[in-house]
């Protein structure tokens, strides 16, 4: 009878030892899919960022090009009129709004990078559940014999 209570005592132990290492590997993947999804809704907002500075970098070459190509219209008008010379203050001008919207571009450019848009925060966690896994697993074989 004292044999009979062990194996049960031991059936039972390893019972609710199973089911607590599920309840954690249940709540641990709950855990990990919303920090998975909570970073990548992050992401989605800096790639919004980086688009919207991109699309407004756009329309700053564009004014920027504009410009430049009324200073060539000047430009052409100085050359077969020689009145006066506007065109050299719309070329500066010009030049200054595109040099503007390149360096609006970049940074633009920057924020979309792949480095910038990997969910790290989550990838580390998994790194470090997976070590934590193994380490229990571990554990659990020496236990068991």
């Amino acid at each position: 009878m004292d044999s009979e209570n062990k194996t049960t005592s031991k059936g039972s132990s390893i019972g609710s030892l199973l089911s607590t290492v599920m309840q954690e590997i249940s709540s641990l993947v709950r855990n990990e899919a919303e920090l998975a999804k909570t970073e990548m809704s992050e992401k989605t907002d800096q790639a919004m960022a980086g688009i919207a500075s991109i699309a407004i970098a756009g329309a700053v070459l564009l004014g920027g090009f504009l410009t430049l190509l009324a200073a060539a219209v000047f430009l052409l008008n100085e050359v077969l009129p020689p009145d006066t010379t506007p065109w050299l203050s719309a070329l500066i001008v010009g030049g200054v709004v595109t040099v503007i919207g390149i360096i609006m571009l970049k940074a633009g450019q920057k924020k979309l990078q792949a480095r910038n848009l990997m969910p790290s925060r989550t990838m580390n966690s998994l790194q470090s559940d997976k070590t934590v896994a193994k380490t229990h697993q571990e554990n659990v074989k020496e236990e068991l014999k």
